[in-house]
């Protein structure tokens, strides 16, 4: 497969994913135990709320950066 498509499905994946888990993670920011969590949990939960979503497209970058055959 050639990069150019490689890349053109990569980033559409990703687009699709990025919004999918920002509308996981704002209902769970929004849910009830992590309202009511401390004070000092709560930027600990949102530091990894907000990071923990680069760990999966890792893969998928690298897929995207392969060189062609």
């Amino acid at each position: 497969m050639p990069i150019r498509i490689r890349k053109l499905i990569g980033a559409l994946f990703m687009v699709v994913y990025v919004i999918f888990y920002a509308l996981i993670a704002m209902a769970l920011a929004q849910s009830r135990p992590l309202q009511e969590a401390s004070p000092w949990l709560q930027p600990l939960l949102y530091a990894v709320l907000g990071t923990i979503w680069i760990v999966p497209l890792l893969p998928v970058v690298t897929w995207m950066a392969r060189e062609d055959r």
